[in-house]
């Protein structure tokens, strides 16, 4: 009876610890560029949001010129001031949608090559993100899994909740068997307690074959 209550605290800590896992492993295996991770947001909607805002700015202008009560007061007789100024405004509201349509194009597109579920990601983010300051994309970016990933021995795409890999078997997140901290694929001596890896049983094993 007494051991009830702690249940939900425990399993909190395991998908606390999980997530952290989760966490540290996109850092290790994923190289952030803005360039590559901007060629994922589709075209067309890079495209729509250049129309959209040329579209905005000629609308603007056109009534800036048509119509003199639309123009600030103090600019009234004063045309290309009241023009400079309408396109300055424009230009800084089409920056902000701009910005929210392709991080939800992103949102979308990353969350499929990531095997999750880009529709509900994507109208969470869009639900979340317009009166809490990009809160749902901050969610997105803490919550994602993990890409797929090359198994160091031999290169079989592994998915980020494998332990092993399920073409050769290899330890994909091998453990010092001395201090029993995690270290990586690559290490010949455990960086925490310098334990020779290449000489203990199985990890040798697997560890001298992924360097030679």
């Amino acid at each position: 009876m007494s051991t009830s209550p702690q249940m939900p605290a425990q399993s909190m800590g395991d998908s606390w610890n999980e997530r952290m896992r989760m966490i540290r492993l996109r850092r290790k295996k994923e190289a952030f560029r803005f360039r590559d991770e901007f060629r994922i947001v589709p075209r067309w909607l890079k495209v729509l949001c250049v129309i959209l805002y040329l579209l905005a700015v000629a609308i603007g202008v056109i009534v800036i010129h048509v119509s003199p009560e639309s123009r600030p007061s103090d600019l009234r007789d004063d045309v290309a001031t009241a023009t400079v100024a309408i396109v300055g405004i424009i230009t800084a509201v089409g920056f902000l949608v701009s910005c929210f349509l392709l991080m939800l194009g992103y949102v979308n597109r990353d969350a499929r090559r990531r095997g999750m579920n880009s529709a509900l990601w994507t109208l969470l983010v869009l639900v979340l993100s317009p009166g809490s300051l990009f809160i749902g994309f901050i969610v997105y970016f803490l919550f994602r899994e993990p890409m797929p990933y090359p198994c160091p021995r031999c290169n079989h795409l592994v998915g980020p909740r494998f332990n092993f890999c399920p073409n050769c078997k290899c330890d994909l997140h091998p453990s010092c068997p001395n201090c029993k901290r995690e270290i990586a694929e690559t290490d010949k001596f455990c960086p925490y307690c310098a334990q020779d890896l290449l000489s203990k049983g199985e990890i040798g094993k697997s560890l001298a074959e992924e360097h030679s």
